[in-house]
């Protein structure tokens, strides 16, 4: 009886101890992975806590509801932007558990909803603004400062003027030096508001604005830099008597946008300087010496070595010619019924006239032609018939030399004077104006 007893006081206790070890047999035999059904359920509650939790700490997601079934998110509700919407998917896929998400949530058009946070947004901002107050007037005042500084130093006339070859120049090195001087004022102040990152954002935008604005006035840019160059080189003086691209006349200025030359008939040419620049300039001035030429036609008959002895000889008994370079004579072409001779002389700028002086030797050289019995070239006819034979009676020249004048004719260049005078006289109205200077370097 009592071993009975023993036994099942030892059974007893047993199956309470066995139990478990039956259930864990069981466990083992269950595929590696699967979730029980109380397991599930408690895994979508905790996934959902979880995803709400989340939504909770941001913006935007107050009205979003999350359902969990067997991992499968559901989200329902509405948001304020599309983007916020976009980024749910992103948010739930993170969290670990979940299977698949079905974003329902669709866009708020509450006018109420969707002014809110722009509201909120502004009064947050004054805020700021109001707090950033005094730290923007220490930015202001710094800018001002440097910004003053740089339009003293600018003004300032003696070491520029030293530095610079003429007005124009260091016209230029003051603007430059007041736009470092803002540039850097900017510089100080965004760095006292902290917001240097906003600096390049800044010089970007302008550098494309200007490269915009070059490409719109290109022309006028390079007008400017054939200024500025023409100002440095200076390839004439004032008064300079001068030919750009076939436009003649006399220097009267040069601005910083074109070159005024008086023409020789009263007239104002103003010639761009970026064409002044790019064109074939011809000085007439920078050799005090310059040559006349001109034509001058004899008879076909006519002793040609005697005709070019005497043009030469007149021409060298002028005043006004040099005589180095000597005066030159020589047969240019021969026409129909006659040779044309070309008499070239030199003359000195500042003392004669040019055209004075080539119609004065014209006039020199003609009369020895005609005392020496020369002929000047007409139009002469040869008719021949059967019984009479007409030809044009030429002239025949004399054996004796013609005497040339004790006293040539002086000439002086009172025209050119006179017109220096007026070019003179129009630059006093305008010296400001004027990038040239009379004693400065050419090249």
């Amino acid at each position: 009886m009592r071993f009975f007893l023993r036994l099942l006081l030892i059974l007893s206790l047993a199956l309470p101890l066995g139990a478990p070890l039956l259930a864990q047999g069981k466990d083992d035999g269950q595929p590696s992975g699967a979730i029980s059904v109380e397991d599930s359920a408690t895994q979508d509650a905790a996934i959902a806590v979880r995803i709400r939790d989340i939504l909770a700490e941001l913006e935007g997601y107050g009205d979003v509801t999350v359902t969990v079934n067997s991992g499968i998110v559901t989200l329902r509700g509405t948001a304020l932007q599309a983007a916020d919407i976009a980024r749910l998917n992103v948010i739930v896929a993170r969290v670990e558990g979940v299977v698949a998400i079905k974003n329902q949530v669709t866009e708020s058009t509450d006018v109420v909803e969707r002014l809110n946070p722009a509201v909120d947004r502004f009064k947050e901002r004054m805020t700021q603004m109001v707090a950033y107050l005094p730290l923007a007037a220490v930015a202001l005042a710094a800018f001002v400062a440097v910004t003053f500084a740089g339009m003293l130093l600018a003004k300032m006339k003696q070491p520029w003027d030293r530095l610079a070859p003429n007005a124009f120049i260091a016209d230029i090195y003051r603007t430059v030096l007041r736009l470092v001087f803002v540039v850097g004022g900017v510089v100080l102040a965004l760095d006292i508001l902290g917001a240097t990152a906003l600096l390049s954002t800044i010089l970007g935008a302008a550098g494309i604005v200007g490269l915009a604005i070059g490409f719109a006035v290109k022309d006028t840019v390079e007008n400017f830099i054939a200024s500025i160059m023409l100002s440095i080189r200076q390839p004439f003086r004032p008064n300079d008597s001068i030919e750009i691209d076939g436009d003649e006349g006399v220097v009267i200025r040069l601005t910083s946008r074109a070159t005024i030359l008086l023409s020789y008939d009263g007239n104002h040419i103003r010639i761009p300087n970026s064409t002044v620049f790019k064109s074939r300039i011809v000085n007439y001035s920078t050799n005090p010496e310059r040559r006349f030429t001109f034509d001058l036609g004899v008879a076909p008959d006519t002793d040609l070595t005697r005709a070019i002895a005497l043009a030469r000889e007149v021409l060298e008994a002028l005043p006004f010619v040099l005589a180095a370079p000597s005066p030159n004579v020589w047969i240019e072409h021969v026409g129909d019924s006659t040779i044309v001779l070309r008499l070239a002389a030199w003359i000195d700028q500042r003392q004669s006239g040019l055209l004075a002086a080539r119609t004065e030797a014209i006039k020199q050289v003609i009369a020895g032609f005609t005392a020496a019995g020369i002929q000047l070239p007409e139009p002469t006819y040869r008719l021949l018939t059967r019984s009479v034979e007409a030809t044009a009676e030429i002239a025949q020249p004399t054996d004796k030399n013609p005497e040339i004048p004790a006293k040539m004719p002086h000439v002086a260049a009172t025209a050119e004077q006179e017109l220096e005078q007026f070019v003179t006289e129009e630059r006093q109205d305008a010296t400001s104006e004027d990038l040239l200077r009379e004693h400065g370097p050419t090249e």
